[in-house]
């Protein structure tokens, strides 16, 4: 994010160089627990949307035309911030106007797509100040952080969150370099938080590459982990299961359908269980999605706005 505005069109050449809930009287897994699990088979789909920009809602307009199954089956709101208070000197989580206005709006933005059984995780994001997942100088300073996350997916309801390593910018406002500590704390408690919940990776920044220290390692922690650099296909390099990685990454109407197929079928050669998009905006984007779900399902998608 550019200050509080961030525009992530990746490319091959980047890569080689609840509030709602609450009024509402609904707990936090509300949405969640009315939804009924995807019939579809298949890798799982992903859709970040950048909300400064586009409505969340996207995400389940789209259905396979074979048998009405959605499309995407994790929406990611993109993106919260990890910021610093200079004065206190500590992290705190950050919604800018429109990812707070989603989040207020939850009864209309977030269980629409919970309540087709679409996972809703919010991305959270460094924003130049400094404050960045790998820098905490102790393990109460990175479970208080992981505390706001987790009070955040319950007060609002959400389905987990998902941790992007850039922009933090480390060093400014005084802060500390990465240290090897700061991430495994943060992740340890944040899952200890929410056992039940999905925390995905980003896999891009100091974090990425900081996923063991003192004889803990947290890759098992996460649900999911994905390649960051769009058009392109890149093993993320984390222990985890195929069933749980993305090497395939693409940008809704900024890679080619081409290549969103030709990373679409390998996908499914090779056996990898997810899929990763990027940019779903609100027009009609059916034939970009049917590139992949051809692949991935056997079926053109539909959009039904």
């Amino acid at each position: 994010m550019f200050s509080l505005v961030r525009s992530r069109a990746r490319t091959a050449a980047l890569a080689l160089s609840a509030v709602a809930a609450l009024i509402t009287g609904a707990t936090a897994t509300t949405g969640a627990a009315a939804a009924t699990a995807p019939a579809k088979q298949g890798p799982t789909s992903v859709a970040y949307v950048e909300v400064n920009n586009n409505s969340m809602l996207n995400v389940g307009k789209y259905t396979l035309a074979s048998d009405g199954d959605n499309v995407f089956d994790v929406a990611v709101i993109f993106a919260a911030n990890i910021n610093y208070d200079t004065a206190t000197k500590s992290a705190y989580l950050y919604f800018n106007d429109n990812v707070q206005r989603v989040l207020d709006n939850a009864a209309t933005q977030i269980r629409p797509l919970q309540q087709k059984g679409i996972k809703v995780v919010l991305s959270v994001l460094g924003n130049h100040q400094g404050a960045g997942f790998a820098n905490f100088p102790s393990q109460q300073a990175a479970s208080a952080f992981a505390g706001q996350l987790s009070d955040a997916v319950a007060k609002y309801g959400l389905d987990g969150i998902d941790f992007d390593d850039e922009y933090a910018e480390y060093g400014n406002n005084g802060t500390g370099q990465p240290n090897d500590s700061s991430f495994v704390q943060l992740v340890t408690a944040l899952r200890a938080n929410m056992p039940d919940k999905i925390i995905s990776l980003y896999n891009i920044g100091p974090s990425a590459s900081r996923l063991s220290y003192g004889g803990v390692d947290i890759s098992s922690k996460f649900d999911y982990a994905w390649n960051p650099y769009y058009g392109t296909w890149q093993v993320p390099g984390i222990a985890l299961p195929k069933s749980k990685l993305s090497p395939a990454a693409v940008e809704i109407g900024g890679t080619s359908q081409s290549t969103v197929a030709d990373l679409a079928r390998r996908t499914v050669s090779e056996g990898y269980g997810v899929y990763l998009t990027y940019n779903l905006d609100g027009a009609d984007r059916s034939a970009d999605v049917s590139a992949f779900t051809k692949e991935l399902y056997g079926s053109a998608a539909v959009y039904t706005p």
